[in-house]
C-alpha cells in the first residue's frame, strides 16, 4: 500500500469516527431532552396494558431499582429511536461521496422509507397489535389469579416487539435492495413464496413472545409487505430497463 493510499485509509476512519461520534452525540442530546419525563413516557408505552389489566389491578416492582431504572432505560431506547434519521444522515454522508449518480438516486429514496417503515412498525405494534395480545392475554387467566405485572418484565416485553415490527416493516427495503444489488430477481421471489411463507413465520416465531397470536400478528403484516416489497421491486426493474435502454 503506497503512502497516498494509506492516508487516505487513515483519513477515511478518521471521518467514521467523527460520525459515529455526532451519531452518538445525537442519542445523548435527544436522552438528556427526555430523560425528565421519563415516568411520563413510561406511562404512555405501559397505557395499552394498564387498559387492559382487571379493575383496581396495578403494575408492580418486584426489584427496589426498577422503578428508577425502568422508564430510565425505555427513555435511552426511545432517544436512540428518534435518533435513527441523524443517524442514517452521517451514514449517508459517509457513503454518499464514493456512490455513482444514479445510485444515489437510488438509495436516497430508500433510505428515507426505511426510516418511514421502521417507524410504522413501531406504530402498528403500539396502537393496533399490543392491545390485541394484552387484552388476549389478561382475559384468558384463570378467575382467582390476581394479575400484577412487574415493569421491568413489561419493558422487556414490549422492547421485542417493538424491535420485531420495526425491522419486519423493512422488507420491501430488503427486497429494493437485494434486487437492485443482483443477488435475486422478483421471478426468482414469486418462485420461492412457499417457501418465504413458511420461513416468515419460523422468523416470526424466534421475534415474538412464545405464542400463535402475537406471531401470526407479526407474520401476517411481513406476508403483506414481501408482496408490496416484489411489486415496487419490479416497477423499480422496468425503470431501470428503459433507463439503460434510452442510454444506448
Amino acid at each position: 500500500m503506497s503512502e497516498s493510499d494509506n492516508s487516505g485509509f487513515i483519513g477515511h476512519l478518521i471521518e467514521l469516527r467523527d460520525r459515529l461520534i455526532k451519531a452518538l452525540l445525537s442519542v445523548l442530546v435527544i436522552f438528556l431532552s427526555l430523560v425528565y419525563f421519563a415516568n411520563d413516557i413510561y406511562a404512555f408505552v405501559a397505557n395499552p396494558l394498564v387498559l387492559s389489566l382487571p379493575e383496581n389491578a396495578t403494575m408492580i416492582a418486584t426489584d427496589v431499582t426498577a422503578p428508577f431504572f425502568a422508564p430510565f432505560k425505555l427513555t435511552l431506547f426511545v432517544s436512540l429511536f428518534l435518533a435513527i434519521p441523524f443517524i442514517l444522515h452521517q451514514f449517508w454522508g459517509f457513503l454518499a461521496p464514493g456512490l455513482y449518480q444514479h445510485e444515489k438516486r437510488m438509495l436516497m429514496p430508500i433510505l428515507l422509507s426505511s426510516v418511514v417503515l421502521f417507524y410504522a412498525g413501531i406504530a402498528f405494534c403500539y396502537f393496533v397489535v399490543m392491545p390485541i395480545i394484552l387484552g388476549f392475554f389478561t382475559a384468558v387467566g384463570p378467575a382467582m389469579m390476581t394479575l400484577s405485572p412487574d415493569i421491568s418484565s413489561y419493558l422487556a416485553f414490549i422492547l421485542k416487539l417493538f424491535f420485531a415490527f420495526g425491522v419486519a416493516f423493512e422488507i420491501p427495503v430488503a427486497i429494493m435492495l437485494l434486487c437492485w444489488s443482483g443477488v435475486t430477481t422478483t421471478q426468482s421471489l414469486k418462485d420461492k413464496r412457499p417457501y418465504i411463507v413458511v420461513g416468515v413465520f419460523v422468523v416470526a416465531m424466534f421475534l415474538t413472545p412464545p405464542d400463535v397470536l402475537s406471531q401470526t400478528l407479526l407474520a401476517v403484516p411481513m406476508l403483506l409487505l414481501f408482496e408490496i416489497g416484489i411489486i415496487l421491486a419490479g416497477i423499480y426493474s422496468k425503470k431501470s430497463e428503459q433507463q439503460e435502454m434510452n442510454n444506448e
